[in-house]
């Protein structure tokens, strides 16, 4: 019983073993108030599994719904930007106020430094022999 880990696999064993007790009802009647109990604890337990799933269900539902919306709002976003940058200017300071970046040119680009040549290493000495 204790090799299951997920909460199907102990529900089936816990059910499994409710079924084995109520076959044997007859020779454990002192064991009667604790059955019924169990029973009524695993009754619980089986309806809290439905109502997980239908939670699961429901939340992946929300999920989809949540990241569609998501989409679209950056979409209209996009849109609502391109028609701020319309009525206002590429280059109004005004767009600043709703978090856009006016066009203020681009930067001039800077001269590139004037090669200097690089002087040729001196040739080595041949050793003379003798």
């Amino acid at each position: 019983m204790q090799n299951e880990t997920t909460y199907s696999g102990i529900l089936g064993e816990l059910q499994r073993f409710q079924a084995s007790m109520e076959a044997k009802i007859g020779e454990i009647p002192h064991l009667e108030p604790s059955r019924v109990h169990f029973g009524q604890i695993l009754s619980r337990a089986q309806d809290l599994i439905r109502q997980q799933a239908a939670v699961t269900a429901e939340k992946q539902t929300l999920t989809q719904q949540l990241q569609v919306s998501l989409i679209d709002g950056q979409r209209l976003a996009s849109m609502l930007r391109k028609g701020l940058q319309q009525h206002y200017g590429i280059r109004s300071e005004k767009l600043t106020e709703f978090g856009l970046q006016p066009f203020r040119g681009r930067k001039p680009r800077s001269k590139p430094a004037p090669e200097t040549p690089t002087p040729e290493p001196e040739p080595k000495p041949v050793p003379s022999a003798g």
